[in-house]
């Protein structure tokens, strides 16, 4: 493996870094990103029932507000219950966009490593081939060794490229729409909760 690397030039370097990183961003993206972390089930039902119990004070909502994206928002909403509807829809908009962009943390960098790798390969390719037009000027084709190495520099420089770019084009669409998915679901579980308070709506599903 390392001879195959060495192989592949100096480009191999940024080619490989490149690939660390993206593993790094895709396996923190797994972690924080979990249905239960995001999406507490039954958060909602749970504080409307502290709601009911008037029992939503200063320190209940600075703890839902800091224990889930979910509950971020739903405390900034109760924060100006009182304010009326559209004061409390207007905060949680605001607060959900926020969260929505902590959601997103990370998928520029995995989009940019997805973009890069494969122009990274093709400079690879156009260096080696480089090489290869130059022995030629300096030794002719007489001897195919001298030709090996451009051209194997060329074609692994693009396999390396490939490599990294096509698992991180998956998996940024795959975060992408996940966190698509979860604000959706938090601006519903939301609407629920502003509905019910004033008395828009007579009970949560």
């Amino acid at each position: 493996m390392f001879e195959l690397i060495q192989s592949g030039g100096l480009l191999m370097i940024p080619i490989i870094f490149c690939s660390v990183m993206a593993m790094g961003i895709v396996g923190e993206r797994f972690w924080t990103l979990r249905k239960k972390k995001i999406l507490p089930p039954e958060l909602v039902s749970q504080v409307w029932n502290l709601a009911k119990a008037k029992r939503l004070d200063t320190m209940t909502l600075k703890h839902l507000k800091d224990s889930s994206p979910l509950g971020t928002i739903l405390a900034t909403g109760l924060m100006s219950r009182s304010l009326g509807r559209e004061v409390m829809k207007e905060s949680i908009a605001e607060t959900g966009r926020q969260v929505a962009h902590k959601l997103e943390r990370f998928l520029n960098t995995l989009g940019t490593i997805a973009t890069i790798t494969p122009l990274l390969g093709l400079l690879g390719t156009v260096v080696g081939m480089i090489k290869v037009f130059a022995a030629i000027v300096s030794h002719g084709v007489g001897d195919p060794t001298i030709l090996a190495g451009g051209i194997s520099e060329a074609l692994i420089t693009t396999a390396a490229g490939l490599s990294v770019a096509i698992p991180c084009v998956i998996f940024h669409r795959y975060f992408d729409g996940l966190v698509d998915g979860y604000v959706l679901n938090m601006e519903e579980e939301s609407l629920k909760l502003i509905e019910v308070i004033h008395g828009t709506r007579d009970e949560l599903e």
